[in-house]
């Protein structure tokens, strides 16, 4: 049952996506989308607009406003500062893969994935139960809502931010 919720929220998602999706950019969507204001703000405040806006192709794994909310007191308030510019950057751009990568694209079982940020990985688990991210941490994020088609990628919407770290064990 919780799998048939899953998919029918999933469905309608991108029935609703794909109307309004096309011809949008990463940002665009986002933008248009209560959901990521948190993820909204922290790109401006990055300096990341005109990169996720621009010519893709993105795979981008778009942390929820709870997930940030979820993240130690006062830990997005710090990143959104000037003087961490550096490290927010680094934190946004392990969300992003600079390949165009739809759910069926990630093979079952674990994998290791570079996004941008060249000097990590993440471990993405696919199966049964969805697909899954373990980051840094070793903590694992759920593809809570996956394939948002937009002009330069696609969006996979995740429950957790997902933070640089060690490499996290994949096999």
């Amino acid at each position: 049952m919780k799998n048939f919720i899953k998919i029918a929220a999933v469905a309608a998602t991108l029935a609703g996506a794909a109307t309004t999706a096309k011809a949008q950019s990463i940002v665009d969507i986002a933008v248009g989308d209560e959901r990521f204001s948190t993820l909204v703000a922290a790109v401006q405040a990055a300096g990341l607009v005109d990169t996720l806006a621009g010519p893709g192709n993105f795979t981008v794994y778009a942390p929820v406003n709870d997930a940030f909310a979820a993240l130690p007191e006062g830990t997005v308030e710090t990143l959104l500062q000037p003087e961490n510019k550096d490290q927010l950057t680094n934190v946004l751009l392990y969300h992003v893969d600079d390949r165009e990568l739809t759910a069926s694209m990630f093979p079952a079982g674990s994998n290791y994935f570079k996004p941008i940020l060249a000097s990590e990985r993440l471990c993405i688990t696919a199966g049964a139960e969805g697909v899954m991210i373990a980051d840094g941490t070793g903590d694992m994020a759920n593809v809570v809502i996956a394939d948002i088609q937009a002009d330069n990628g696609v969006i996979h919407v995740i429950d957790k931010v997902l933070l640089p770290g060690t490499r996290p064990a994949c096999h």
